[in-house]
């Protein structure tokens, strides 16, 4: 059977009866979404998309984001029948211990996903950070005749990634920036789990992207593929971002379930498989795929290849022409650091009057900028607070010419959060993002995803404690730095001064996974590094900056960022009294934890009191200082003053430190 409508067809049935099948072995998961969507899902990946199954790596594939995750079925039935590495058993093992198919699709587990997603809205944010990372590529690598860049990202979305704020914070970045390359499909089918959409949700949705200026098309059969194909041929003629609605039927063709909630996050039943497959006129054999669908599968892996195969002679002509753009292209591309990459950074000469740690991180923000041409970011809105903007280069804007590497999201925090981590999935780009510490809380969903798919996204949270004075507690973070550090795989570095500023910007480079420093507003002291210990054992993250005079410490001092200085004044009061006293500095708890635990002991060895001084709650110190340390943190919300005054009336003063120390002593 080769006429490409009857493959079309066996394939659209195929997806519905894989998809009713795999969540009823599972007894679990959403069937109704997938049987809605085969008919688009299959458009896009055997006719629309540009794609080589068989190396689902090429960096000018057209990437694919299935933002409504719960449909998982659909994505894993479209990479089988396009011949990925993904079986027919890997199917049949559908949310199950340590399979290649998951509940919602994974990008670390299985092959030819691009992006994780589940949690809703979080999928278009995705998308559009693939678009801008597009862009930069190719305004940074294409030359006349050598596009290396030029391919589309394609989005599917249902009716709640609409819902969701960070899609709209994502779209209208987008519309604005005219990302061209970036359609989105809505999958319209009017119900959620609770029921009908009406319920909650009435308002013009191809209005609201119009108004964000996207390009727009409305397809009212989404089992009519020549309509399909037609909205998605528009839009690539359009410079601005498509959006398409898509009107399906959830659960499409059951007789008793189809166009309900039933349809959406549960299994079918048996009974009810058995009457959609002879609605469907299918087998009711569980994981049927008809022996015709090879030939399709290899006619999507041939389209894939001949694309590819001119891509890689563009490749290999490029290098011959420009050498030295296809070293750099390389590098990016491996996710590698050049060599020299931290040779120039800034070395700062001891200053009691102190500089704020976040004026430190602008100023080698800056040194790094020059030597990583593939580092991009920019702030929410707060680029002149943050010190955050890579100064004399070029902005994303819409129709701007240069290389785009300074970006300004606006006050979309939870837009660039979801972006950053699709510009990092992307490849060859390395993004940063800025914003207020308190506002951290508005990226959280995206960071703890990026944790999970351990991406190289890069954080400059200022403003991070009560030092922040005036704006009161609204905008002093308190629980954030733990909020963070829960997070698995989260880097948070907390530089002391500013030559741990530089440091910790080099390990957080470095860090396999999201890495945030946390920098203060106010002026801390340059600490004199020739009677202090290197600013280069931030790299460890933890150290004894002070050593104890006159042999092994009495007490341990321990602190971060701006209250180093605090334990160091206080350590100078107690050994003029005559106690023996250390200091550590504590910049990065996760490295720290990696280090082994002869260097964990010599650095904080049992049976020594130690006082604990972070300007943030108390929780998670226990672990690393016993519940019988002093602890001068913040268990409480700041207010509104000058930070000297909050400083003093919250008790983190050089005065509580030392009468801690000695209360531990006796």
């Amino acid at each position: 059977m080769g006429n490409p409508a009857q493959l079309d067809e066996l394939a659209i049935k195929t997806i519905r009866g894989l998809s009713m099948d795999a969540v009823q072995a599972a007894n679990s998961g959403h069937p109704g979404t997938p049987m809605a969507l085969a008919p688009l899902g299959w458009t896009l990946f055997s006719k629309l998309r540009r794609h080589d199954p068989v190396d689902s790596s090429w960096p000018d594939r057209d990437r694919f984001v299935l933002s409504c995750g719960h449909a998982s079925m659909l994505q894993y039935s479209l990479l089988h029948l396009s011949g990925y590495a993904l079986t027919l058993d890997d199917i049949r093992s559908f949310r199950q211990w340590g399979s290649l198919t998951p509940g919602h699709p994974e990008n670390h587990v299985t092959p030819g996903v691009e992006t994780t997603t589940g949690p809703l809205g979080q999928g278009i944010g995705n998308g559009v950070g693939m678009a801008m990372a597009e862009r930069h590529l190719a305004a940074r690598f294409n030359k006349p005749g050598y596009d290396l860049f030029d391919h589309r990202t394609w989005v599917i979305a249902s009716d709640g990634d609409i819902m969701e704020g960070v899609a709209s914070e994502a779209a209208s970045i987008a519309g604005h920036l005219q990302l061209g390359k970036l359609t989105v499909f809505w999958d319209d089918n009017e119900i959620t789990i609770d029921g009908r959409t009406d319920l909650s949700f009435s308002e013009d949705v191809l209005g609201r992207f119009a108004s964000y200026g996207w390009h727009t098309e409305s397809v009212e059969d989404g089992e009519d593929i020549g309509a399909l194909v037609a909205a998605a041929e528009a839009a690539a003629q359009d410079a601005r971002p498509s959006f398409i609605r898509v009107r399906t039927i959830i659960g499409r063709p059951s007789p008793n379930k189809q166009d309900t909630s039933g349809a959406h996050g549960a299994p079918l039943g048996e009974d009810e498989i058995i009457a959609t497959k002879q609605v469907m006129e299918w087998p009711t054999e569980p994981f049927f795929v008809p022996d015709e669908l090879a030939g399709a599968a290899e006619a999507v892996r041939a389209r894939g290849a001949e694309a590819h195969a001119q891509w890689k002679t563009c490749l290999a002509e490029y290098r011959g022409a420009f050498p030295e753009n296809a070293a750099e292209l390389d590098a990016a591309l491996a996710g590698e650091l050049p060599a020299g990459w931290d040779a120039d950074l800034p070395t700062f000469d001891a200053d009691p009057k102190g500089v704020a740690t976040r004026k430190a991180s602008g100023a080698v923000l800056n040194a790094l900028a020059p030597k990583l041409g593939n580092l991009v970011g920019g702030s929410a809105d707060l680029a002149g607070s943050n010190n955050s903007r890579m100064k004399g280069l070029d902005n994303f804007l819409p129709g701007a010419e240069g290389v785009p590497r300074n970006m300004d999201w606006g006050i979309r925090e939870h837009g660039m959060g979801s972006a950053m981590n699709g510009i990092a999935l992307h490849g060859g780009v390395i993004p940063y993002g800025a914003t207020f510490l308190v506002f951290s809380d508005y990226m959280r969903p995206s960071i703890r995803l990026a944790a999970l798919m351990k991406l190289h996204t890069r954080y400059i949270f200022t403003h991070d404690s009560i030092g922040l004075g005036e704006d009161g507690p609204t905008h002093q973070p308190v629980e954030h730095l733990a909020a963070l550090r829960a997070i698995p795989g989260v880097a948070v570095f907390r530089p002391g001064d500013a030559n741990e500023v530089r440091e910790c910007w080099k390990a957080a480079l470095e860090w396999d996974g999201p890495a945030a420093l946390a920098l203060t507003r106010q002026n801390v002291p340059v600490l004199d590094r020739t009677v202090f210990a290197s600013a280069e054992k931030s790299a460890r993250g933890a150290y004894a900056l002070r050593e104890a005079g006159g042999g092994g410490p009495q007490v341990i001092l321990v602190a971060t960022g701006s209250e180093v200085s605090i334990a160091l004044d206080a350590a100078d009061l107690l050994e003029m009294e005559g106690t023996s006293v250390r200091v550590v500095s504590r910049p990065c708890w996760e490295l720290f934890e990696q280090q082994d635990p002869a260097y964990q002991q010599q650095v904080l060895p049992r049976g020594v009191p130690k006082v604990v001084i972070e300007a943030g709650i108390r929780q998670g110190w226990d672990r690393w200082v016993g519940n019988d340390a002093a602890f001068i943190t913040i268990d409480q919300f700041g207010a509104s003053a000058p930070y000297e005054v909050l400083y003093e009336k919250f008790g983190i003063t050089v005065e509580r430190a030392v009468a801690e120390a000695q209360r531990l002593l006796g």
